[in-house]
């Protein structure tokens, strides 16, 4: 290692980004890598080896190539600066944004090699990635420093991971349209002799509204809810539809329930009065069981484009959770106060959700191969679908800035911009 080496690396940054100087002078360097033999050689890093041992100029190559030839771009991730500074020979290049996932690795790497090349390019910006809210696209993110982000930096991380998959879960997804359209057909009669969800639009301004998903932590909140039924005023109950097992059985009664998926039947979403509020991908069966009120509403998706111009209905947010439109459906009404109670995104305790069996929901312990921080700053295990669904919401609600919303417990996924209720969560 060269001290020298890095104290000239710093004093570029502290020229160019003296604020990122600073905090990086009050980083320590990572101890624990080593030195893994090839024909270049590389790092390894909590058994992960940051680049090839044996050709990490070609294969940041191969990760350039992968980049559109534009004027900006953006890679998160500095491995040892190779992809930067293939990058910064793009003649076309005008603008190159790089994330620091990690400032221990990033320090380490600036102690071994030269960077001076790629760090005085005029062109070039360097920040933390934990510093921001939202990934830039295009983007290249480095596979090792993925696993190795620091703690600060997990938001970013997780928005590029949902990115990176996209594509994957849209595939899975096109396997079933045919499937998924002929629901839509089955579903037509009803569709014409149900109401609208714009009927709800408005109908309870200013009213604080409590949205009840199916998470462990729902659990903790059921004595409260039941508490809530004999009280003349109470909030708005919103409820998702595989959370009315556990509600129903403790005697509560949502004023709306709502429901989405093409997999929901009569025992994820037991036939009650209350009213509903349903996607048409929703089993015919199910729909035809439910005692109460029923509204029809779409989401944005090109699978109801036909739909919307013969049988008109109003939109609700939809980002793969059907915790989102039940959110948007309280926002819709006129709703300014939301808590969320059971919106776990996460695994809590070992559990995948309130009133279900480990699996019983097609979710396992096996596909948490992912973490997150709860309230307490302590990493719980995920998966990525659920990572997704609340990185959805989190765009939902930095987008409604009128909307206070809460966060009814501190033991699952901590929400951005999700305030916690101090009622729930003294």
């Amino acid at each position: 290692m060269s001290d020298a080496r890095l104290t000239q690396h710093l004093a570029i940054i502290a020229r160019r980004w003296p604020a990122l100087a600073t905090l990086l002078s009050q980083t320590q360097p990572l101890s624990s890598a080593s030195i893994m033999e090839g024909h270049c050689g590389t790092l390894l890093v909590d058994g992960i080896q940051l680049t090839s041992r044996h050709n990490r100029e070609n294969e940041a190559q191969q990760q350039a190539n992968s980049l559109p030839v534009e004027p900006d771009l953006n890679v998160y991730g500095i491995g040892l600066g190779c992809l930067p500074r293939i990058l910064l020979q793009r003649p076309t290049l005008k603008h190159l944004n790089v994330f620091i996932m990690n400032r221990a690795l990033f320090l380490l790497t600036l102690t071994l090699l030269d960077h001076q090349d790629w760090l005085e390019d005029p062109r070039l910006s360097l920040a933390l990635a934990g510093d921001e809210k939202e990934i830039r696209l295009p983007f290249f993110a480095l596979p090792a420093e993925m696993r190795l982000a620091e703690e600060a930096a997990n938001g970013i991380r997780d928005r590029l991971i949902r990115e990176i998959s996209l594509p994957h879960t849209n595939r899975r997804y096109a396997q079933h349209l045919p499937a998924l359209r002929q629901r839509l057909a089955d579903n037509r009669h009803l569709l014409k002799q149900d109401g609208d969800v714009a009927s709800l639009f408005d109908s309870a301004p200013g009213r604080e509204a409590f949205v009840i998903g199916a998470g462990p932590t729902l659990k903790s909140h059921l004595p409260r809810l039941q508490a809530l039924q004999c009280l003349a005023e109470r909030p708005l109950l919103i409820a998702v539809d595989t959370a009315c097992r556990a509600l129903f059985a403790h005697g509560i009664q949502p004023d709306w329930v709502v429901s989405i998926d093409h997999l929901i039947d009569e025992e994820k979403l037991p036939p009650a009065d209350c009213g509903l509020v349903y996607f048409p991908l929703v089993p015919t069966r199910t729909l035809m069981a439910w005692r109460g009120k029923r509204l029809a509403a779409y989401s944005s998706s090109p699978l109801y484009q036909a739909l919307c111009k013969s049988q008109p209905k109003a939109q609700l947010y939809s980002g793969g959770s059907v915790i989102h439109p039940a959110v948007d459906l309280a926002v819709r009404m006129g709703c300014r106060d939301v808590t969320l109670l059971g919106a776990d995104f996460a695994f809590p305790g070992g559990e995948t959700h309130t009133g279900w069996a480990v699996g019983a929901l097609n979710t396992t312990l096996e596909q948490a191969k992912h973490w997150v921080l709860n309230g307490h700053d302590q990493r719980i295990r995920t998966n990525i679908s659920f990572t997704g669904y609340r990185i959805q919401l989190e765009r939902y609600i930095a987008a409604h800035p009128e909307v206070r919303f809460w966060n009814g417990s501190r033991e699952g996924a901590r929400i951005a911009d999700c305030r916690y209720h101090p009622e729930f969560t003294a």
